[in-house]
């Protein structure tokens, strides 16, 4: 039976003390030279080192986990925005349970109720239904939240920290971007809850101030199917606009292939934008124009603001952070 690596086989190939080598495998490295904790680091992957994570948390009172909770698993953009988070939460020592609410309140609610049981440390999470003072009694459990906001958000009392982007402005600047192409009848084709709002209302807005008549079609979620039937139905109905802005690129990738199935062609007919960048957007033929919002990059920040709650290192009231979005300009638009 192969003998089980310790702390203190780290320690001896690394050079430094055990307390050193358990300071920065649990995460606490403040003050400790950044070469030091690369030998350390690069000792304990030599000799293979795997951490005793019962043991870690009967000393420390601590799960070592993180949830992520999101509303589409299946969505590629949570996916991304999880590797993110992972790739931080994986070098402090935590692993990452993740949770699928369908963006339900009722699902919300009890996945929070099973993290506040001592399962995990902290969560991060989009949340289409809960508000701030829906968290109140998590926190006061000790347990940090890192929310995943679509739209404005400015810290408040609460040690809620949000990572936010402006939706409202992103949608507002792609369809300002389709007015700049020429287009006049433009439809918007939108998934119940979550950024529908703020997104819809980033439409609206760029639709006023050109002086056109908005056309917004509400489906049940976010799916590529439920683009897909709302385009169906357009088709059918007459009342398909040359140009169509959809929430989100999974109901853009639908509005493409009821397009396709219909001998429309892209953008020639229809011109067809969408939101997120997801990796199939850039594969669809045509590639489609869309918003990007570097899920990944989001998910590093969550990760870190996630990390800094838990060591902390925060000040007692929430904090707020703005990422960037960007205009993808492909083919389809």
């Amino acid at each position: 039976m192969s003998k089980r690596i310790t702390q203190r086989d780290v320690a001896r190939r690394a050079g430094v003390s055990q307390a050193t080598v358990s300071m920065t495998l649990n995460g606490e490295s403040a003050g400790i030279p950044p070469e030091t904790l690369a030998r350390i680091m690069a000792a304990a992957q030599e000799l293979g080192y795997v951490p005793n994570r019962f043991a870690q948390a009967l000393r420390t009172n601590k799960s070592m986990t993180i949830a992520c909770i999101v509303p589409d698993i299946a969505n590629p953009f949570y996916s991304s925005l999880m590797r993110g988070i992972q790739s931080v939460t994986d070098s402090h020592g935590y692993d990452v349970i993740v949770a699928n609410t369908d963006g339900t309140e009722e699902k919300e609610r009890n996945f929070l109720d099973w993290s506040a049981q001592g399962r995990v440390d902290g969560v991060v999470g989009v949340f289409f239904c809960l508000r701030a003072k829906d968290f109140a009694p998590f926190l006061n459990a000790g347990i940090p939240v890192v929310r995943v906001e679509a739209q404005k958000k400015r810290g408040g009392e609460l040690p809620i920290d949000d990572i936010y982007i402006d939706s409202r402005a992103a949608a507002q600047a792609m369809v300002r971007y389709l007015i700049g192409k020429g287009h006049r009848a433009i439809g918007m084709i939108a998934g119940s809850g979550g950024p529908e709002a703020v997104r819809v209302e980033g439409y609206q807005l760029a639709m006023q101030e050109a002086g056109l008549p908005p056309s917004i079609v509400i489906e049940e979620d976010f799916s590529e199917q439920a683009g897909y039937r709302a385009t169906q139905r357009l088709i059918e109905e007459a009342r398909l606009p040359g140009a169509i802005f959809a929430a989100n690129d999974l109901m853009a990738i639908g509005v493409m292939r009821a397009a396709r199935e219909a001998h429309i062609a892209i953008p020639a007919d229809l011109a067809v934008a969408g939101f997120d960048d997801i990796s199939a957007a850039g594969l669809v033929t045509p590639p489609l124009t869309t918003v990007a919002q570097f899920q990944y990059q989001i998910g590093l920040s969550a990760g870190r603001i996630l990390i800094e709650r838990l060591s902390g290192n925060l000040a007692a009231v929430g904090t707020a952070q703005e990422m960037p979005f960007q205009l993808i300009q492909r083919d389809s638009a």
